[in-house]
C-alpha cells in the first residue's frame, strides 16, 4: 500500500483535527492550545515530544533502526489577525483571528505524516517533526534557531511545504534555487517643523517631504537595481498629523521590500536611506530609516529539490509535478532554517478558491493526504533501509 493510500485511511480523523485547529486559531508566538494539541497527538503515537522550543514550538522525534542520518519536516502553526466571515464553514471562534493562510492544514499534514511513519517505520534513521510558531512575520523560525533547534535536533536535510490555491489538488510545484522572496519591513521617519496650516511658510512640512520620498522610492527598483534582479518596494502606509489646521512635526512612511538575494536586499536598504535623507534634506527636513529583515530569501537546494520532486512523482505521477514552478514575491521564514540545513520547499495544490491572507480563503481538506504522504515519502526515500532511496 502506498503512503498516499495508507494515509487516506485516516483522512476523516485528520480532517477533524484540521477543523478543530481552524475553529481555535492563535496568533504568532501565542499558539499555546495548538502546541498542546500537537504535542498530545504526537505522544499518543509514541513519539518523543519536546515542548516550548523557541517559545511555543514543538519538536517530535521518531527513531527507527540503527541509522544516524536525520531528516527534519517542518510545518507552521500560527493564524492571522483577520476576521472570518460568519458564513464560512468551521469558522473561527476567536474574534478577529483566523487561519487565512492554511497553517492549520500544514500542521495537520505533518501530524498525518507522523501517524503514518510511527505506524509503518519504513525508514532507518531519525525524523524530527518541527512545528514552528510565529511564521507570519513574528520571528518564529529565528526563535527556534536561537533555542538551539539544530544543535538539539541535528538534521541532514529539511523539508517544508505550503498549500497553493489555483493549483489542482493532487498536484505539486517546485523549483531549484530561489522559490520565495526575502522580505523586509521599513519605517522612514521624516522630521520637520510644525506650524499653523495657514502659515506654511514658517514650517518645514514633513508631510510634503514624505510624499516626495514615497514617489522617489519607486525609482529604486527601476534605476538602482539591475533589471536581472527582480524586486519590489511597496509603501503601504503614510501617516502624518492629526488635525486639519496643523502642519505636524513628523510624518512616517512604512512598507515592505522583497528580493531574491540578501545582496539585493542590502542594495535596496542603502538606496532607501540615501533617497529618504536626500529628498528630505531638499525640503529642509531630515529622515531616518528603520529597516528590519523579516524573511531571508527561500533558496531550494538542488539535491533536496530533486529528492522532493521524485517523491511527489512517485505518489501522483511525473506529469502532476511542475519542476520549474515560477518563484513568488511572497516570503517564508522557513528560509532561515534552510540557510542552516540543505532543504527544499514545495507547493501543494489546494484547488480553486481565494488566495491566502484573504478573509474568504479556505483550506481544502482534500489536500491533507497529499501533503502528509509527501512528507512521509521523502523520509522513506531519504532514510531508506536498503540505501537505495
Amino acid at each position: 500500500m502506498s503512503a498516499l493510500d495508507a494515509i487516506r485511511r485516516h483522512h476523516a480523523a485528520l480532517t477533524d483535527i484540521r477543523r478543530d485547529l481552524h475553529a481555535h486559531p492563535e496568533l504568532g508566538m501565542a499558539e499555546h492550545r495548538t502546541a498542546e494539541v500537537v504535542a498530545r497527538e504526537l505522544e499518543s503515537l509514541g513519539i518523543e515530544v519536546h515542548r516550548g522550543v523557541g517559545g511555543t514550538g514543538v519538536v517530535g522525534v521518531l527513531r527507527n533502526g540503527s541509522g544516524n542520518r536525520a531528516i527534519g519536516l517542518r510545518a507552521d502553526m500560527d493564524a492571522l489577525p483577520i476576521q472570518e466571515p460568519a458564513d464560512m464553514p468551521h469558522r473561527s471562534t476567536a474574534p478577529g483571528v483566523m487561519h487565512a493562510c492554511g497553517h492549520d492544514g500544514h500542521t495537520t499534514m505533518l501530524l498525518g505524516a507522523a501517524r503514518y511513519l510511527a505506524e509503518t517505520r519504513n525508514f532507518d534513521g531519525i525524523v524530527h517533526f518541527i512545528f514552528q510558531p510565529g511564521e507570519e512575520g513574528c520571528g518564529g523560525a529565528l526563535a527556534m534557531l536561537a533555542d538551539g533547534l539544530f544543535e538539539r535536533f541535528p538534521c541532514d536535510a529539511i523539508y517544508g511545504m505550503h498549500n497553493r490555491p489555483g493549483m489542482p489538488v493532487g498536484h505539486y510545484g517546485i523549483r531549484p534555487g530561489p522559490t520565495a522572496a526575502g522580505g523586509a519591513f521599513f519605517d522612514i521617519t521624516v522630521s520637520g517643523k510644525g506650524a499653523h496650516g495657514a502659515r506654511p511658510e514658517v514650517s518645514i512640512d514633513p508631510v510634503l517631504a514624505a510624499c516626495h520620498i514615497t514617489s522617489a522610492l519607486q525609482s529604486i527598483v527601476s534605476r538602482t537595481l539591475s533589471p536581472r534582479d527582480p524586486a519590489v518596494v511597496s509603501v503601504t502606509k503614510v501617516i502624518g498629523g492629526e488635525a486639519y489646521n496643523v502642519i505636524p512635526e513628523t510624518a512616517t512612511i512604512s512598507g515592505t521590500a522583497r528580493f531574491f538575494t540578501r545582496e539585493v536586499g542590502s542594495q535596496i536598504e542603502a538606496a532607501m536611506r540615501r533617497v529618504a535623507e536626500g529628498v528630505a534634506g531638499g525640503f529642509g527636513a531630515s529622515a531616518t530609516t528603520d529597516w528590519r529583515l523579516i524573511f531571508a530569501p527561500t533558496i531550494n537546494d538542488p539535491a533536496q529539490t530533486d529528492a522532493y520532486a521524485e517523491a511527489a512523482a512517485e505518489l501522483v505521477g511525473a506529469e502532476r509535478v511542475a519542476r520549474d514552478n515560477p518563484p513568488g514575491m511572497g516570503s517564508e521564514d522557513f528560509s532561515f532554517m534552510m540557510e542552516r540545513v540543505p532543504g527544499a520547499y514545495i507547493h501543494v495544490g489546494n484547488g480553486d478558491g481565494a488566495m491566502p491572507h484573504n478573509p474568504r480563503y479556505a483550506f481544502n481538506d482534500e489536500a491533507i493526504p497529499y501533503g502528509a504522504a509527501l512528507y512521509a515519502r521523502v523520509v522513506e526515500r531519504g532514510l531508506s533501509r536498503d540505501g537505495q532511496g
